[in-house]
């Protein structure tokens, strides 16, 4: 490939030459298409294995919020990128990939580098396909509704605060909805791929809601428009599968 080849034009040429993925839905059950058994894919409580998940929706499903190509893209080549280097970094390690990788994170002192960079990359983008869906963006009535009042005023406050620890992330990482240990919801990001699950992260708790900030998940539509790419986002938020989430901690 020539070295002035244009960051988008490899973008785009990676997208045409990869490996395309169709998804089906079938009696309400998400699935790569060949797949021999479907998995369902539950929503909570989340317990993340060291394999990739199929994408619960369409590449297409979140237009024009988020474009087909960067779906397929981000799915197919970084996420899955994750997974795999996670799973080699398990094998020299020797860490029992048939247990949850929440496992690891919450341990990840004791791990690799690798360990660290993917095992967080895994489990964060499993999450964050999750924490979106077509027709998205209204928060039902319910608990995570008065906690979130609660915990920041109002509804609003909450959306510009989450909106400013991703616009204000310095550099590449995912802002987060998170509870403590006392089960308080706070905001807060975390730098590349670590996550509040961590036990050497700068948070501690349980991630609900994700946002990717990483430029993959954004710059073919939105360039270096981060600010208007979080705007957007809030329209496809699955806040039912948060709010699932919230329920049974």
């Amino acid at each position: 490939m020539s070295k002035h080849l244009s960051r988008r034009s490899f973008l785009h040429q990676s997208a045409k030459t990869g490996l395309a993925i169709s998804l089906t839905a079938v009696a309400g059950t998400d699935i790569i298409a060949g797949c021999t058994s479907p998995k369902v894919l539950s929503a909570a409580p989340m317990v993340t294995g060291f394999d990739q998940t199929p994408l619960p929706y369409a590449y297409t499903a979140l237009e024009p919020v988020i474009d087909a190509m960067t779906m397929e893209i981000h799915y197919s080549k970084h996420a899955s990128a994750y997974a795999r280097n996670a799973k080699d970094a398990a094998a020299a390690e020797k860490v029992d990939t048939n247990k949850p990788i929440e496992d690891v994170l919450m341990s990840i002192s004791k791990y690799s580098a690798k360990m660290r960079n993917n095992a967080g990359g895994h489990y964060n983008h499993e999450l964050f396909w999750k924490c979106m869906k077509a027709g998205g963006g209204a928060l039902p009535d319910g608990k995570l509704s008065k906690a979130i009042v609660q915990s920041f005023g109002s509804m609003d406050a909450f959306k510009t605060q989450f909106s400013d620890a991703g616009k204000n992330r310095f550099g590449s990482g995912w802002a987060w909805l998170y509870a403590d240990k006392d089960k308080q919801l706070k905001i807060g990001s975390t730098p590349n791929q670590d996550n509040p699950l961590m036990d050497a992260g700068e948070l501690k708790g349980t991630p609900l809601l994700g946002l990717d900030v990483w430029e993959h998940a954004y710059y073919l539509k939105y360039q270096n428009r981060r600010a208007d790419y979080i705007a957007e986002w809030w329209k496809v938020v699955n806040w039912d599968f948060v709010q699932q989430r919230f329920e049974t901690l």
